[in-house]
């Protein structure tokens, strides 16, 4: 089971290390004070980054390399030139407050005020290329560029075949007043095929490491768009994609309108429901067993809380046909933790897991979901959480 865990809060970087006895050491925290929206620890090459997002000073990210005990600051990825006659109007409800698009309240077929299109918000995604690209990064931001870096993020260049595709004029903010990549998937069988989850712009595909993109939502249903606009994949809102590592075929997505799987590489989706609900932000999938995937259901739409007050974690093992529903550990009724997309975690072994929420509590699991340790009730609200 991996040993390190990595937090992303509201208010600086946590870093956790297991003890023998199950138990969690919480070190003193990086970037106190300042909002950590994304962490990345690249296994290739033992880098860790830190994006942070300052409001009025920035977008900001930093690297500590391998050994060393400072951070450094890189590049953030930086839009071209925005053409004078280019202005969009923005879809979606109200920015939250929070600084995360997770506890929004929605509103996603009304118009909203022109917006500027073309200017760094957040970086919402970061992973790193394949096993056979050392160096490579991919950042996904608000307002829905993707960005690549060939050289651990000294520089970045916006994938212009995705961002010049006609569909993204249609793309909608799903909180944030512009749409976002918060999902970025390299296939460990191939790192020139990526696919993509877009608020509110759908699942996207490349075979060729970004020269060419294909929308790739069949079956994905927009419950909040007009009847005949419901199936069209360009304007789906996924909350959150994750694929299989040992079975990159399978892919499950935690959308605002349901769950929803693939098993053919996200060519078709199946739509799930579960109980309490099949509405929620966090989705994590079993490194080994494509049909296993873990929920944090919550009401839908405005209410942004557990159902009846009580935070539990769903399992299914069977590829969405039945789901377990576990509490154990968990705060009784009434609590109101939401998860927020990155906030959810399984480690390489499949059976230890990590979330943590909004009120700044922090639970992991080592028995794959059924039981559950508080390590701390008193961190900052919670944005990613990673495993190292």
């Amino acid at each position: 089971m991996s040993d390190r865990l990595l937090v992303a809060t509201r208010k600086g970087l946590f870093v956790l290390q297991a003890g023998g006895d199950g138990g969690w050491t919480l070190g003193e925290p990086y970037f106190v004070g300042e909002p950590v929206s994304m962490v990345l620890p690249d296994a290739r090459d033992g880098s860790l980054y830190a994006a942070l997002n300052l409001g009025h000073f920035g977008v900001k990210l930093h690297r500590r390399r391998a050994g060393a005990t400072d951070w450094e600051e890189c590049a953030v990825p930086v839009y071209p030139p925005q053409p004078a006659d280019e202005t969009r109007t923005g879809h979606g409800a109200n920015a939250s407050v929070t600084g995360e698009a997770d506890a929004r309240v929605d509103n996603a077929a009304a118009p909203g005020p022109l917006i500027p299109a073309w200017t760094l918000q957040q970086i919402w995604s970061l992973e790193t290329g394949g096993l056979d690209e050392p160096g490579v990064l991919w950042a996904g931001t608000i307002p829905g560029g993707l960005f690549r870096s060939d050289n651990g993020g000294d520089t970045w260049v916006l994938n212009r075949a995705l961002w010049d595709r006609p569909e993204r004029s249609e793309w909608f903010g799903g909180g944030y007043d512009a749409p976002g990549i918060h999902s970025v998937m390299v296939d460990p069988r191939d790192s020139r095929h990526l696919t993509i989850g877009v608020s509110c712009g759908g699942v996207w595909q490349t075979d060729d490491g970004g020269a060419m993109w294909r929308v790739s939502a069949e079956g994905m249903e927009a419950d909040y768009m007009p009847p005949e606009r419901r199936g069209d994949a360009n304007v789906q809102d996924p909350h959150r994609v994750v694929q299989c590592p040992a079975s990159p075929d399978a892919l499950w997505t935690q959308h605002h309108c349901a769950i929803f799987r693939s098993t053919d590489g996200a060519a078709h989706w199946q739509r799930i429901e579960a109980q309490p609900s099949s509405f929620g932000f966090a989705v994590a999938v079993h490194p080994r067993e494509p049909d296993t995937a873990w929920f944090v259901p919550a009401v839908k739409d405005q209410c942004r809380i557990p159902v009846d007050g009580q935070l539990v974690v769903t399992r299914t093992r069977d590829g969405g046909r039945t789901f377990e529903r576990f509490s154990n550990g968990l705060p009784p009724a009434p609590a109101y933790d939401l998860v927020y997309r990155h906030a959810l975690a399984v480690d390489e072994s499949g059976m230890r897991l990590a979330m943590g929420s909004t009120t700044g509590a922090l639970w992991t699991s080592d028995d794959g979901g059924e039981n559950w340790q508080l390590v701390s009730a008193h961190l900052p609200p919670v944005y990613c959480v990673r495993f190292s």
